[in-house]
């Protein structure tokens, strides 16, 4: 398959090479001047973008996504693929995927789980939203990037997914921080406090697979001084685009709006930025009730 990428930063970077190692003809564009092995550089995103059977996006934002699409869409040929895994805000993907459907193409909302890692390891897990006949033409390209892909329906829904999704990680990620502060302050030991709620009903994903006391449980970011899996301010873009979209349908979302404060002062005010969001846990250690 002839694909256009678009994006090759730290995520897209290893998804467009393994896209190539198993055998698709991918040209890529960046704004910054990289190489990626097996993918031939264009001069401009148009460009990589011309005669693709698929193009995929991997942008920071809704703003330059938008400005992007407006370039490529009309660079691509009728009936190709739009495919943005980008994590951006939910009009954003819904005006672009009405832009690309007005020209002809099929287009697909597909942010990924999985971080870096999981975009070198190829086992992403992607939440699309989009056309049944642009999801049955990807879903080749989501199988060498990923493990899994979730169609959640019409345009908008990958992002509606991923942005529920992550308020709840960052909503428990908050609380099995304090949970442990807490511990540490009654005289209980991390790993027994590990080893009850684990299997209790407290067990979480932010606890069982990621558990960000360092020595507890499975091997996490917390083992590696929280050199991030998962960054912190990526955490806050997140509940950032959740409590945007909370307001946009009028949703009522108290915890998901206190952990983006949480997250907004941890990477803003103190020492959080460049840190993984499970690093909330040393910030809970040194504080009190005050």
């Amino acid at each position: 398959m002839k694909i256009g990428f678009i994006g090759l930063g730290n995520m897209g970077a290893p998804m467009a090479a393994n896209l190539a190692r198993a055998g698709h003809d991918v040209t890529g564009f960046d704004m910054a001047d990289v190489s990626v092995e097996g993918v031939e550089m264009a001069a401009s995103a148009a460009d990589a973008a011309k005669g693709a059977q698929v193009v995929v996006t991997m942008l920071p934002n809704g703003d330059i996504l938008r400005r992007v699409a407006a370039e490529i869409i009309p660079a691509m040929d009728k009936g190709a693929v739009f495919l943005d895994c980008s994590t951006v805000d939910v009009g954003s993907a819904r005006d672009v995927a009405a832009d690309a459907q007005a020209a002809g193409l099929s287009a697909l909302d597909a942010p990924v789980s999985g971080g870096v890692g999981g975009a070198a390891a190829g086992t992403l897990t992607f939440m699309v939203g989009g056309d049944e006949a642009g999801f049955s033409i990807a879903r080749e390209l989501f199988d060498i990037m990923g493990k899994k892909a979730v169609h959640c329906g019409p345009s908008g829904n990958g992002q509606a997914a991923k942005i529920c999704n992550n308020m709840i990680l960052g909503a428990t990620m908050i609380a099995t921080c304090e949970a442990f502060a807490l511990a540490d302050k009654l005289g209980l030991a991390r790993e027994a406090m590990f080893d009850v709620v684990s299997t209790s009903s407290g067990y979480s994903w932010s606890m069982n697979a990621y558990c960000p006391a360092p020595g507890v449980g499975p091997k996490s970011p917390a083992d590696n001084g929280y050199q991030p899996g998962f960054a912190a301010e990526l955490m806050l873009k997140d509940l950032r685009l959740s409590q945007q979209a909370a307001e946009a349908v009028n949703a009522d979302t108290p915890m998901g709006a206190a952990a983006m404060a949480l997250y907004a002062t941890f990477v803003e005010e103190e020492d959080g930025k460049g840190r993984d969001f499970s690093a909330m846990l040393p910030r809970f250690e040194t504080r009190g009730r005050g």
